[in-house]
């Protein structure tokens, strides 16, 4: 048997060496500390880089806030509209339930896949995608507030003559409004979420900070983004909360 070291071997042996030296220049430049902190792997968080990129979020916030409120009102409008139409028809309740709820069990990444050969890549696609999801939160709560309105309530509605469309708008429609925004906070604060994979597809937003190239081993700049996400979802229910209150004075003691 020969004793000549094989190829393999030596190609380790020369790999163990080279990642010695690049192990001890790192550690050497690591304590002379000029090594940049996104290169420490003991450091998850870059303050100094942070503090010098907060810039490039910018523009990546705007598109994400575009993308829930254009979907969120998007979605609000139809699921609204097919809630008031199944009211009135008892018999089309359960079944436009079933259909927005199966659609909202649909994987996000399968669904934008789905509908890239109709719309192509974009923000079109995220948008319609993201309102589909909210429909039957939406619906459902929509739903669950005109049913919560008292018969007695309309009867004496009735009694002062007003007619079924008036019953709808000045009485039934008003005393579910805490239902229907609270749909609405939900369908909020998930629509937040999932647009951050809107970047799959070319629609843009804080997913291109979080998935972006390299930023999976660079943590910092996926903490940002998480941050503003959380924050962003924080104040849209704040807002819609705050709506909530000054449209139903009668409950504004109440907090749901």
């Amino acid at each position: 048997m020969s004793t000549r070291p094989s190829r393999g071997l030596m190609t380790s042996v020369a790999l163990l060496a080279a990642a010695g030296d690049v192990g001890g220049d790192f550690f050497r430049e690591r304590d002379s500390g000029s090594l940049p902190c996104q290169a420490r792997p003991d450091e998850p968080f870059c303050f100094d880089w942070a503090k010098d990129n907060l810039d490039r979020f910018g523009t990546p916030t705007v598109q994400h806030l575009e993308l829930v409120v254009i979907s969120v009102v998007i979605g609000f409008a139809v699921a609204f509209a097919l809630a008031l139409f199944a009211h009135r028809r008892g018999w089309l309740r359960a079944p436009l339930l079933a259909a927005t709820g199966v659609l909202y069990t649909i994987p996000s990444i399968a669904f934008f896949f789905l509908l890239l050969p109709v719309t192509g890549l974009g923000k079109d696609t995220a948008i319609i995608a993201l309102a589909v999801y909210t429909l039957q939160i939406i619906y459902r709560n929509t739903m669950l507030g005109l049913d919560n309105v008292s018969s007695s309530v309309k009867d004496a509605a009735r009694g002062m003559g007003l007619t079924d469309r008036q019953i709808l708008w000045r009485v039934e429609l008003p005393l579910a409004t805490p239902e229907i925004i609270a749909g609405l906070r939900i369908a909020v604060v998930s629509t937040v979420a999932i647009a951050t994979l809107a970047v799959f597809i070319g629609g843009g937003g804080l997913g291109t900070q979080i998935y972006g190239g390299g930023n999976l081993t660079f943590p910092t700049s996926i903490f940002i983004s998480l941050a503003i996400v959380v924050v962003m979802a924080l104040a849209l229910d704040a807002i819609l909360l705050a709506i909530q209150r000054l449209t139903t004075p009668w409950r504004r003691a109440r907090t749901i």
